[in-house]
């Protein structure tokens, strides 16, 4: 799903955090936050559920110190979400106020499927945040989706929802790719469609290609901590080139896809 605004992010970007506390987990919180911070400035940190309820108690320990506003909601009837309701309801009026740059939403609920869409149809960036069981509908509707196992210690989210995804795009019956092929495979494309006449391509808005494509892709699925990292463990399929335009101080990293009838495997 296509989208007008650039993925580089601002310090100084505003956004409104929105956790539903209901499906998320406070041991994810110091690390979630941190990478929040990367993306711009939290100025509305709220989290929404039903404090009287015992399963939030460890939320209520750390609400304070985070900054974090609870939004109490009461749940009336059984089977029904009020927690979703409130938070959708804040979401559309923190938007209407046209003070922001984008929304965090943090949850595993597809319930916020529509939500993400609607922020973004208004020009406004959506990073979601939740487990590698998110439905995809609601990873897609996202800007960009980073899922929780990152924050856990030792943990790696599995491959496989960015795997049945992407896959589609490129595998044939009788033909299934492994996901790193797929990756492989993504990555190739957004370099060839980034590219100038010589092949060459900014890392930059080949990242922003894959996210606009698959917005749940991270090379830390892959075990690389940057985007960087993983092109260069596939040199068979890409050239990396380091340059320093201009000033000579700020590097800017350059990939091409390299010629090869070879299908794409490990290293």
């Amino acid at each position: 799903m296509a989208h007008s605004q650039n993925y580089s992010t601002s310090v100084d970007a505003r956004l409104a955090v929105l956790i539903d506390a209901d499906n998320a987990s406070v041991n994810h919180l110091d690390a979630l936050l941190s990478e929040i911070a990367t993306l711009g400035i939290s100025s509305v940190r709220r989290a929404y559920g039903d404090w009287t309820r015992p399963q939030l108690n460890s939320w209520k320990n750390v609400l304070l110190s985070y900054s974090i506003q609870p939004i109490q909601q009461f749940s009336y009837t059984t089977g029904k979400n009020a927690t979703d309701a409130s938070l959708i309801i804040d979401a559309m009026d923190l938007l209407y106020t046209e003070r922001f740059d984008g929304f965090c939403l943090v949850s595993s609920d597809s319930d916020f499927t529509r939500l993400a869409q609607r922020i973004r149809e208004q020009g406004l960036l959506v990073y979601g945040f939740g487990r590698s069981t998110t439905p995809k509908p609601f990873v897609q509707a996202c800007d960009r989706f980073t899922y929780l196992e990152f924050f856990e210690e030792n943990q790696t989210p599995s491959t496989v929802d960015f795997y049945d995804s992407a896959d589609m795009l490129f595998s044939t019956k009788g033909n299934q790719m492994k996901p790193v092929d797929v990756a492989i495979t993504l990555v190739k494309l957004a370099i060839s469609s980034m590219a100038d006449d010589q092949g060459w391509a900014n890392i930059a808005p080949v990242k922003n290609y894959l996210l606009k494509v698959e917005p749940d892709f991270d090379a830390r699925l892959f075990n690389f901590n940057k985007f960087s990292d993983f092109l260069r463990a596939y040199p068979r399929y890409f050239e990396v080139q380091e340059r320093y335009p201009n000033d000579n101080q700020h590097k800017v990293i350059f990939v091409r896809n390299l010629p090869t009838d070879e299908p794409p495997n490990q290293p």
